[in-house]
């Protein structure tokens, strides 16, 4: 069904450095075969699904799957050809149309049949296609919501519409770029079982690329390991990911949970309602009271939608509540976050907080973009800025508002900034980067509990690897040192190597410097390595709170998470 014989390529960077990607690569797949690829993060996983699916080109060797064969030098017509032979879902594609889940479906096999299904005419397509749309939806686990408005479907449910939608093509193969892997349990669980629903029941060949261990074990029947753009090992799931993960480091321990201080943050009564003109009342969060200890390591789980990204943002001040407070200690005296002005912006220069989306600068070295950091973050900012708002006749409340936006990802950064009529050179003004002769001092604690060589500091983001980025990226935030650090997620997309490596860092941060951490993850094996106490969230309450191995344990139960099961095949 797929073979790929002696499969090689080199990408360039502007500045004329060969990267390889891919060399020499051979394997095959058996028709009606699940067979997964697995690897660190840059081993040439993502980059051979591509040139399977006909989107990106190969220097050498030549791939065939089904009667389409394809060389280096073939012509785009082969490159056609792949493509309507196989179908590819992403982890973050959400091209869906605003009307009902079924007729998504039907829009798709509209196009499928007449070429564009932008044009679809429903009273006709419906006729035609309604009834085989409504089996798709079935075999993914979506028929009984297929009346529903899709933009309101939860992730993993728009998920599953797109693989129905992907199915409407008809596919010889499926491929699959990490599927789910940013998903709570629940929702990976139902994405698995619509996959291995799909392969048993069309018999569709799948090529599966993740690099979850756990996500192996529960679909894939045969393994491929890559390193380095290499096949390393094929073989059976649990022999090739016993040998992947024999890299991994030792797991250093982490902090005890009763060593830690008193509370630090009050949440008290906090409320928030969400509602959408087409789906109606969808969130409701009540009721909301904790404690945060100083120096512990507290994390939110719970299901998708249950709130946990809502609480932490609102916890950092971020977004404002319909109800309750959330207070920091400053000096002894407890400030509300949600109350502006300068004490609110001595509160914030001490917080750090790490999004989905946090990411490093391409083009900037690391020293800059530190500098930068520690512009925003520095000691004597707030007295500096305080100063340069009076000579602008900007107020302490709106100093402090805008100071808000420098804890924004960039682009809600300047959209909020364009909704009150100001340019984003204003925060450049207030909060100027910090002397670069100065960021050496500030980064070597920091560089040394995390394992990195100062010398990183003058490469950019590119010139490292996999690693070494995700430490950079946390060396970013740290450098100013924090008192409490907020993570929502940012480390759901690492393979289990490299996300043993953050733990390890994290622990010695927390040890060393004291740091309190406030924490997402969907990585139950993450959160037991390294927090020291969990909070449950359901339906935006909190149901639970103590002990992380216990709670995550009753997490999986809850979630019939049957893939995080020992013994799961």
């Amino acid at each position: 069904m797929i073979t790929v014989k002696n499969l090689s390529k080199t990408f360039q960077t502007v500045d004329g450095v060969e990267i390889p990607a891919l060399i020499n690569v051979n394997f095959q797949v058996d028709p009606g075969e699940i067979v997964g690829i697995i690897g660190t993060s840059g081993s040439g996983k993502s980059t051979l699904l591509r040139i399977l699916r006909g989107v990106e080109s190969f220097d050498e060797g030549e791939i065939t799957i089904g009667e389409v064969t394809v060389k280096h030098d073939s012509t785009p017509y082969y490159s056609r050809k792949l493509r309507e032979a196989t179908a590819i879902h992403l982890q973050r594609s959400f091209g869906l149309w605003p009307e009902s889940t079924v007729q998504n479906v039907v829009r798709k096999l509209y196009g499928a049949k007449y070429g564009d299904e932008g044009l679809t005419d429903f009273d006709h397509a419906n006729d035609e296609f309604k009834e085989e749309a409504l089996e798709l939806l079935k075999l993914v686990g979506l028929d009984h919501k297929a009346e529903h408005f899709a933009p309101v479907l939860s992730g993993g449910e728009k998920q599953r519409l797109i693989m129905a939608r992907q199915l409407a093509k008809k596919p010889e193969v499926l491929l699959l770029d990490e599927p789910a892997t940013m998903s709570c349990p629940k929702t990976k669980q139902e994405i698995l079982d619509a996959i291995k629903n799909i392969n048993q029941e069309l018999g569709i060949t799948v090529l599966l690329v993740s690099h979850l261990p756990e996500v192996h074990r529960y679909l894939s029947q045969k393994l491929i390991l890559m390193e380095n753009g290499k096949v390393k090992e094929e073989g059976l799931p649990k022999d090739v990911i016993n040998n992947f993960l024999t890299g991994m480091d030792k797991e250093e321990p982490g902090r005890d949970s009763q060593d830690v201080g008193s509370p630090i943050v009050k949440v008290e009564d906090l409320a928030r309602r969400f509602y959408l003109l087409k789906g109606g009342h969808v969130l409701s969060m009540e009721d909301i009271n904790l404690e945060v200890k100083d120096s512990e390591i507290l994390s939110l789980i719970g299901p998708s939608g249950a709130g946990k990204t809502v609480l932490l943002r609102m916890m950092a001040g971020l977004d404002q509540p319909d109800a309750g407070k959330v207070y920091f200690k400053l000096d002894g005296e407890w400030v509300d976050m949600h109350l502006p002005g300068i004490e609110r912006m001595t509160i914030r220069r001490q917080l750090g907080f790490m999004h989905q989306e946090f990411s490093l600068t391409h083009h900037a070295t690391i020293r800059d973009q530190i500098a930068h950091r520690l512009g925003v973050k520095n000691e004597m900012v707030v007295d500096a800025a305080k100063k340069k708002a009076e000579e602008m006749g900007i107020s302490d409340q709106v100093l402090d508002i805008l100071y808000q936006l420098t804890d924004l990802p960039e682009n809600e950064a300047k959209y909020r900034l364009e909704k009150i009529g100001l340019s984003p050179d204003v925060l450049d003004d207030l909060f100027p980067g910090f002397p670069e002769k100065e960021v050496r001092r500030y980064a070597e604690p920091i560089f040394k509990a995390l394992d990195l060589p100062l010398d990183i500091l003058d490469r950019k983001s590119y010139e490292l690897s996999g690693g070494q980025k995700v430490r950079a990226t946390i060396a970013l935030v740290l450098a100013t040192q924090p008192k409490i650090l907020f993570l929502d997620e940012p480390f759901g997309d690492l393979d289990p190597l490299t996300l043993r490596i953050v733990s390890n860092s994290l622990k010695r941060i927390n040890k060393e410097f004291n740091t309190t951490f406030i924490m997402v993850s969907h990585h139950v094996d993450f959160i037991e390595e390294l927090a020291t106490r969990a909070v449950m969230m359901e339906e935006g309450r909190l149901v639970d709170q103590g002990d992380t191995r216990a709670l995550c344990e009753d997490f999986i139960k809850k979630c019939h998470a049957q893939y995080l099961e020992k013994g799961a095949i």
